[in-house]
């Protein structure tokens, strides 16, 4: 039985050499998931990390309930580690939080509300604590995005988000697609929602962004998009007798 389905939200975390941060965030997922306002479980998808975080994320399943993981055999990328865990999750609705901790699980009760009228609910990081380079070349990528895909999302880069399932399951995920999430849901004609979060500076462990991944790449996988977007197959079944 897949232990997911126990509960209506199930919050992906994916993680890659966070040991430092594990016990804190393990201790505050948890906290949330004792006063949060639907059950709801946590699925970390562990990377392929090269450090201990592996041994941390059993550590904490076994000490907190309502926390489960998956485990890569090598590093695959964040797309991957969201696709995994949007793959695993059999929730009603599955969220998603860096394992950082700049943005906070309690702040999932502002997107909750949202949940039943948006296929999608994504933050946006009010008083952002990144170094100025890191916020100008974010603003610059996404002012880029924004153009190239029309999707209207000020922060897509925001590790807030909660997506109904049954939209998940359906978003085409390849490398840097993560950034595209809103902007694919409404390729199925989905709802999109925007509300303000708080954001924190990082205390524990390094940044896995530089140059590259911040601002070349998305560039680059704008025009991936814009590529799919024309070639994307969208379907809706009237009736069936396959059931």
């Amino acid at each position: 039985m897949n232990q997911t389905s126990k509960y209506q939200f199930c919050i992906i975390v994916p993680v890659y050499n966070e040991e430092d941060n594990m016990e804190r965030l393990a201790k505050e997922l948890s906290d949330y998931i004792e006063n949060a306002s639907v059950k709801t479980c946590v699925l970390f998808v562990n990377d392929g990390s090269k450090d201990q975080s592996q041994q941390k994320i059993e550590e904490v399943c076994q000490h907190y309930p309502h926390l489960y993981y998956i485990n890569f055999v090598e590093n695959c990328g964040l797309s991957a580690a969201i696709k995994a865990g949007i793959d695993m999750a059999a929730s009603s609705y599955i969220g998603y939080i860096d394992a950082d901790l700049q943005t906070s699980p309690f702040d999932f009760e502002l997107l909750l509300p949202f949940r039943d009228e948006y296929a999608i609910v994504t933050g946006i990081r009010a008083g952002r604590k990144d170094s100025l380079g890191k916020k100008m070349s974010s603003k610059i990528a996404n002012n880029f995005r924004r153009m190239m895909t029309h999707d209207g999302i000020e922060d897509t880069g925001c590790p807030l988000k909660i997506i109904k399932s049954d939209y998940a399951k359906r978003v085409p995920f390849f490398t840097g697609m993560h950034r595209f999430l809103p902007a694919l849901i409404l390729l199925q004609h989905g709802k999109v929602k925007q509300v303000p979060v708080r954001h924190f500076e990082r205390i524990a462990g390094t940044s896995k962004f530089h140059l590259w991944n911040r601002l070349v790449s998305p560039f680059m996988d704008c025009f991936a998009y814009r590529w799919m977007k024309k070639r994307y197959i969208n379907y809706s079944i009237k009736n069936s007798n396959i059931n």
